[in-house]
């Protein structure tokens, strides 16, 4: 059982193999080590160990076949914003660069919020900002987040430019995504987005509606993404 607001072993061990596969450790085409060597190391269990592998392959930087072990992919071209783990656990840090376009402030939610809003949610007020995403100084996608301000204490200081929001999250506040929902459909443009994501206004961009629930019960976080697919294809394994 995962006690509320403590990080679970898997993610941590997640976190440190993707950090030796972004930063060169593990190279493309490598053997990483056996899970049996995996508990050892790091002093966890078996079931953690495979959780980890598990995400690792759900977000691409590894391939695992029985009776080999798990290899290490190249890292893709492809935007891992499907997964759970986030776009910079997914991407990697590498020439990923976060703009913000309206600092973190507290409001008032809409009364035509995307999702149904909780009473606690409604009465805590929403945490709400803008970022643009850039790989390669490629503007990929705009993201605009909501999560209630529900002990978040200084959310609204802390500095999020070229910082992984879900990061930001697990260190300062132990909130860790577990999972959720999203709605993905086409549409055209806005005159807005086009101009940050460097289109035309009426051509077509992926918008994703998400919901995602934290290991905080009753907390979830929530985003509007628009996403240019021009140059990179969303990714994701299921």
């Amino acid at each position: 059982m995962t006690v509320p607001g403590k990080i679970p072993h898997h993610r941590r061990l997640y976190e440190v193999l993707r950090k030796h596969i972004i930063e060169g450790v593990y190279m493309e085409g490598d053997l990483l080590p056996s899970e049996n060597e995996l508990c050892q190391l790091y002093g966890v269990t078996r079931p953690t160990v495979r959780q980890s592998l598990s995400n690792l392959a759900n977000d691409g930087f590894i391939s695992r076949h029985q009776g080999k072990g798990s290899i290490v992919h190249h890292l893709p071209r492809e935007i891992g914003i499907l997964s759970v783990s986030g776009t910079t656990s997914a991407v990697g840090d590498r020439n990923l660069k976060t703009r913000i376009i309206v600092k973190p402030v507290i409001i008032p939610w809409k009364d035509d919020f995307m999702f149904p809003l909780s009473d606690l949610e409604k009465e805590s007020g929403c945490v709400y900002m803008e970022r643009l995403r850039l790989l390669d100084d490629i503007p990929i996608f705009y993201d605009i987040s909501f999560i209630a301000n529900i002990n978040l204490p200084r959310i609204t200081s802390r500095k999020f430019e070229n910082q992984s929001l879900f990061r930001i999250l697990r260190d300062h506040y132990q909130i860790e995504i577990k999972g959720g929902e999203q709605r993905i459909k086409a549409i055209p443009a806005s005159a807005r987005i086009s101009r940050f994501l460097q289109m035309k206004k009426g051509d077509p961009v992926l918008h994703l509606e998400r919901k995602m629930e934290t290991n905080n019960p009753g907390l979830f976080l929530y985003s509007s993404i628009f996403c240019n697919t021009e140059k990179y294809s969303i990714f994701g394994r299921f």
